[in-house]
């Protein structure tokens, strides 16, 4: 019983940090303003949750194989975005980011 109050504990926790992303993903696709989000953040934290993922069924976790999935879904999502939307607006003047 204590092995599935973990795994719950864990299903929820993953469910709140992956729901984070979702409103940045909105966000995103409407405006299509990609300027104030780091390229290099979002590779650094796809690269972060597929490593999770990986540890995930290593262990065989469901909550942190679910949670990781959906949250590199998201975090992909937004990485995209932000490769095709600032492509497509071209860079600011400025140093570069």
């Amino acid at each position: 019983m204590e092995r599935e109050i973990v795994e719950i504990i864990g299903i929820v926790a993953g469910c709140c940090t992956t729901a984070s992303f979702v409103p940045q993903v909105i966000r995103t696709w409407r405006t299509r303003s990609v300027a104030d989000i780091s390229l290099r953040m979002y590779l650094l934290l796809c690269l972060g949750v597929s490593l999770w993922l990986v540890y995930g069924a290593l262990i065989g976790s469901p909550a942190v194989l679910l949670a990781n999935a959906a949250t590199l879904l998201l975090a992909a999502a937004i990485l995209g975005m932000k490769l095709v939307f600032g492509r497509a607006k071209g860079r600011p003047p400025g140093p570069r980011r």
